[in-house]
């Protein structure tokens, strides 16, 4: 029930955000030179108990690579209409990806986790490429990721 009722705050925030508590949250992306095509992205939330809540965005837009996005894909069984609306083209390598979405006051300083999971045509997948807790104290920190981002960060 609990995943439930924090996926319908997630998505009202993101859909309506006049009917839930919301901030808007910059989420930026850069990626290191890694000399391949453009990645896949996929960012998405977990719950403190590691249960998926919802996705964020989704960064690249022919379907037949998101099984790719292992992490993804995996907690959403590869359901593209987690992502309807909410997809942009792939991240040149070097490139920053910059998004602001409203995201629920509820999801920060409770538990909840962002996720990205990167995958770039012919190269290795890299589900798990960045995970950061969500605190209001960790906006405008920067994480590393383990493949092809160079850094990763929020800001409100």
């Amino acid at each position: 029930m609990k995943s439930i009722i924090s996926a319908l705050a997630l998505s009202t925030a993101l859909t309506f955000p006049g009917l839930a508590m919301a901030r808007p949250v910059t989420l930026t992306t850069t990626l290191s030179n890694y000399g391949g095509d453009g990645a896949y992205l996929a960012l998405y939330v977990t719950d403190a108990q590691g249960a998926y809540v919802g996705s964020l965005w989704m960064a690249g837009g022919k379907s037949k690579y998101y099984e790719h996005l292992t992490g993804w894909y995996r907690a959403t069984g590869g359901n593209v209409a987690e992502i309807n609306g909410i997809t942009g083209a792939s991240v040149g390598a070097g490139r920053t990806l910059e998004i602001t979405l409203n995201l629920a006051d509820a999801l920060f300083d409770a538990g909840y986790t962002l996720h990205i999971d990167a995958a770039v045509e012919d190269m290795r997948d890299s589900p798990g490429e960045v995970a950061v807790p969500l605190t209001a104290s960790g906006a405008g920190t920067r994480a590393p990721g383990r493949r092809y981002i160079a850094a990763f960060s929020y800001s409100m």
